[in-house]
């Protein structure tokens, strides 16, 4: 790649995970995918699919796969970087050595997830909007149609990230609580915390 993006130097250039990104980014580039920055990450995709992604974090640095959910992962390396990840899958390293070690393996995975961007497979999301509604918001929607109209525009992933934090509280008056707190935000068609 001759011409350089300074997005991408300035992610380089950071001090912590630098040798740990550098070496993934081979790896990536080797197998032909084309490089940018998105959402403060290095990101790699073929034909506009998005395919990996380079994550610098505190304690890991990780390659993630946009439909890692898909990939077979023989070497069991794969892990959901949250309890409510449907498609992103990572491994993580916490030392250069690591992915040194792995390089063969991670290739490969690269080449699946290129195989799957090819054929079009796509990650069934159904799950996602399957949620139940913690019995606490159907009282509430049910007593004031302002708030179900204003719950019912808003979209499915803020919809969905209402009712999980809503259903993660573990008390009835805690939920409650919680869902009188976001109703203004709910009926400013905000999702949570405002966003």
């Amino acid at each position: 790649m001759n011409d350089t993006n300074p997005k991408v130097e300035a992610l380089l250039g950071q001090p912590q995970w630098h040798e740990e990104r550098e070496k993934l980014r081979a790896i990536a580039l080797s197998c032909q995918l084309s490089e940018s920055v998105k959402w403060g990450k290095l990101c790699y995709s073929f034909q506009n699919g998005n395919v990996a992604m380079i994550f610098g974090m505190k304690e890991y640095c990780a390659l993630g796969f946009f439909k890692g959910s898909l990939l077979k992962d023989p070497e069991r390396i794969l892990v959901a970087p949250g309890e409510h990840s449907q498609a992103m899958r990572q491994v993580r390293f916490t030392q250069l050595s690591e992915i040194e070690s792995q390089a063969a393996v991670l290739e490969a995975y690269l080449l699946e997830a290129i195989e799957l961007e090819k054929v079009g497979a796509k990650v069934d999301f159904s799950e996602k909007h399957e949620l139940t509604y913690p019995e606490e918001l159907q009282a509430a929607l049910d007593a004031s149609t302002a708030l179900k109209a204003a719950f019912e525009a808003l979209t499915p992933g803020r919809q969905r990230g209402y009712i999980l934090h809503f259903s993660r509280a573990k008390q009835s008056s805690t939920r409650v609580s919680r869902i009188e707190k976001c109703t203004p935000d709910i009926l400013a068609g905000k999702g949570l915390n405002g966003r």
